[in-house]
């Protein structure tokens, strides 16, 4: 089994008179991909700069395996405007080298992602290329354990698979912080979330991590009722008064002060988001022939497009193409070449960047809300600036503090809450994802399925966009963008069908090139041209499975329901939970493969009975 390489005895630390986490014990095995999740302001970042040196523990203790090479990438990469590439990467990761190998070290890492001018100014540089540079410097130190803040922010969705399979091939370990779902799923063996001043393991993907913490949080559930019946009859026997007082009867009481100080689960605070209520007209935004160039890039020409009510439109791309500057065109920020935009009367549009307000430090929480709106119109009624900010945690003494007192998370909240307080109809919202806790990413996404408007959105974040939008706009080279009917995933399905059909359509060219050229067909063409006139049919194990799909189906859908029932009843039982929970997880394993081997054999069904050949 692997050894530890970081590990955390009774760590406490606070911040600004708030606890972020007290007595907790927190560790890292030796090759482990571990992801760190919990609220803004929560401690994440914290608890990485303690692990990487930059801050210590309050109390507790610390121990790092002797020798431990820690590789720490923050949230904002550092490239100074005037430094040459070469020399911020050497600054940033190489300090430690000799002249020679700090040279070699920067210029491998330049010519990965195809920078050869190695002394231009970092000026030149995207936010996705700063990014990657810093990432392929961290990995290029060989660390034994790399620390990642935010790691997918400012990379688009190319760039962020390419990060996938980079840490999926790296060897040592990783703590990171992230809010990309997809990416948490696909890189991650362990997931630790900060909450109640301590920190919860469960060693399993994300996706799985979702579910087990619903279990935990039943089991506790019925653990408190349990609790709260044994206090009912102590409660009981107390209140009768017994004159007196045996050892007995003496353990009872004591039982019921223990009883009595024990806390059930508590649920979080969530974020919650009211639904807006403001009237959007026919007439909404209206884009005709936008054409924009920089110098002699061309980002995007001859776009036109009639906002309907109700669209959720997502903008995808690469870094630089100019999805924020059509944003910003359509707004009327910068200006267009060619073409014009007309908005309609009724439509009321608020604009969430991607950084944040720059806001007076000084000025308080409350203030700042107010200065936007005193009140905000909702399908419930008006609903106050204070209230409002109690739905977005923001608690009577933060209200109450100034600006400076937030991390960066809780800042990027505030900002989001300004936004919606000037109760918009039409949402711009530009990488929204950034920064903010998945438990604020969630509630966004539930708002956004009710808001009664439009929704334009910015995103690298592919689940986000998966959850929110049903139409993109791709863009694509030499200032085309197209658009596309559905989510990211569906997007990538469509982009292997087109690849696929494209290859199709190459080998029928060079068999038909073959033919004019009167050259003899080999064998194996032969063979499939004879093949080509068949009518297409089941193999017999493809009939026996389809006969009998559906009745396994059913009975691994009882199965399920079963396990279910019995985890209900056995909430106290923690031996027998983790036995069903193995069950459920077999079982939820078994019946996806029954479902996708029905559907694949549904499909093949319908094929055969239109007379399809092959």
């Amino acid at each position: 089994m692997a050894g530890s390489i970081v590990n955390i005895e009774k760590g406490s630390k606070s911040f600004q008179n708030k606890v972020l986490f007290s007595d907790a014990q927190f560790s890292i095995q030796e090759g482990e991909k571990v992801a760190l999740i919990g609220r803004n302001g929560g401690g994440k970042s914290t608890l990485l700069r303690i692990i990487a040196g930059e801050e210590e523990l309050d109390s507790g203790s610390i121990v790092r395996r002797r020798s431990l090479k820690i590789s720490y990438l923050t949230q904002e990469s550092h490239f100074p405007e005037e430094k040459s590439i070469l020399e911020a990467l050497v600054e940033n990761f190489a300090l430690r080298m000799g002249e020679q190998e700090r040279e070699a070290f920067g210029k491998k890492v330049m010519q990965e992602i195809g920078l050869e001018d190695f002394y231009s100014p970092c000026k030149i540089l995207s936010g996705g290329q700063k990014k990657q540079l810093a990432l392929l410097a961290a990995l290029n130190t060989e660390p034994d354990l790399l620390l990642l803040d935010e790691p997918t922010n400012h990379l688009d969705e190319e760039m962020a698979e390419w990060l996938e399979e980079k840490l999926k091939r790296f060897k040592g370990a990783i703590l990171l912080v992230s809010h990309d779902r997809y990416f948490l799923d696909t890189v991650c063996d362990v997931i630790v979330e900060l909450e109640r001043e301590g920190f919860t393991r469960y060693e399993c993907s994300y996706s799985s991590y979702l579910e087990r913490k619903a279990e935990r949080f039943n089991i506790e559930k019925a653990q408190e009722r349990a609790r709260q019946s044994l206090l009912r009859k102590e409660l009981a026997w107390v209140r009768r008064g017994a004159k007196a007082r045996t050892t007995k009867q003496k353990g009872r009481l004591q039982r019921y002060e223990k009883l009595y100080q024990m806390h059930g689960p508590t649920e979080e605070e969530e974020l919650s988001l009211a639904s807006i209520f403001v009237r959007l007209g026919k007439s909404t935004i209206n884009c005709e022939n936008l054409t924009k160039r920089y110098g002699d890039k061309l980002l995007f020409s001859d776009f036109s497009y009639n906002f309907l009510r109700n669209d959720r439109i997502g903008i995808i791309g690469k870094n630089g193409a100019g999805k924020s500057t059509l944003m910003k065109a359509i707004l009327g920020e910068i200006p267009v070449d060619e073409g014009k935009v007309e908005i309609g009367q009724t439509v009321r549009i608020a604009y969430f960047r991607q950084e944040n307000e720059d806001l007076p430090e000084k000025e308080r929480v409350i203030d700042s809300i107010k200065e936007i709106a005193e009140y905000l119109p909702t399908k419930e009624g008006l609903i106050s600036a204070s209230q409002m900010a109690e739905r977005f945690l923001f608690s009577p003494e933060m209200q109450y503090a100034p600006i400076e007192k937030l991390s960066g998370g809780e800042k990027r909240r505030l900002y989001l809450l300004r936004i919606l307080m000037s109760a918009p109809n039409v949402l711009f919202l530009d990488e929204p994802s950034n920064d903010l806790d998945l438990s604020s990413l969630i509630v966004l996404e539930d708002f956004l399925d009710s808001f009664p408007g439009i929704v334009f959105v910015i995103s690298h974040d592919r689940y986000f966009l998966d959850r929110t939008v049903n139409r993109l706009f791709i863009f694509q080279e030499n200032g085309q963008i197209r658009q596309f009917e559905g989510g990211y995933t569906d997007y990538q399905v469509q982009l292997l069908k087109e690849k696929e059909e494209a290859e199709n359509v190459e080998k029928g060219s060079k068999a038909e090139s073959k033919e004019d050229r009167g050259e003899e067909k080999s064998e194996g063409d032969k063979k499939k041209s004879w093949q080509g006139a068949r009518l297409l049919k089941m193999t017999y194990q493809e009939k026996k499975d389809f006969e009998h799909i559906e009745e396994e189906i059913a009975k691994l859908e009882e199965e399920l329901a079963f396990i279910e029932k019995e985890s209900e009843l056995n909430g106290r039982d923690y031996v027998y939970l983790a036995k069903l929970q193995e069950q459920k997880e077999e079982a939820e394993g078994k019946l996806l493969e029954k479902y996708e081997r029905f559907e694949y054999l549904t499909e093949l069904q319908k094929r055969i009975d239109a007379g399809e050949k092959v």
